[in-house]
């Protein structure tokens, strides 16, 4: 009885697994489907608008700044907030201040840099 268990097994536990591999890709597929039937209805419906005059005349008017005839089109610049504008520079102090530095450990770094930069020239052949 336990070879007939053993036996029944080994032979369904292929077919099994080859079935449930099956429906996952089925199961993507079905996705895949309805994410593009998504994205022709969105393009069908994109389509319908530029077939509205109006739709046009605005699109036209907003990308490329058209305008009727007899129409004076003002532009607008730098219209931002003031508290989004940088604010100005603090003048330069002509005195020349002296501040502690380990100089070594910089000049470590930057041969090191140098030695790893990646944007090295080769020289020019003679």
């Amino acid at each position: 009885m336990l070879s007939l268990v053993v036996l029944g097994a080994w032979v369904l536990v292929p077919s099994l697994g080859t079935y449930l591999d099956q429906r996952q890709k089925i199961a993507a597929v079905e996705a895949s489907v309805q994410v593009t039937e998504e994205e022709i209805a969105a393009l069908e419906l994109e389509r319908e608008r530029w077939n509205d005059p109006a739709y046009i005349s605005t699109q036209a008017r907003e990308r490329l700044y058209y305008v009727k005839p007899g129409e004076v089109p003002y532009l607008v610049d730098n219209d931002l907030d003031p508290a989004a504008l940088p604010k100005e520079q603090v003048p330069v102090s002509d005195e020349l201040v002296e501040r502690k530095a380990d100089w070594m450990p910089q000049l470590l770094r930057s041969i090191a840099g140098s030695g790893l930069a990646k944007n090295a020239v080769e020289a020019p052949l003679r």
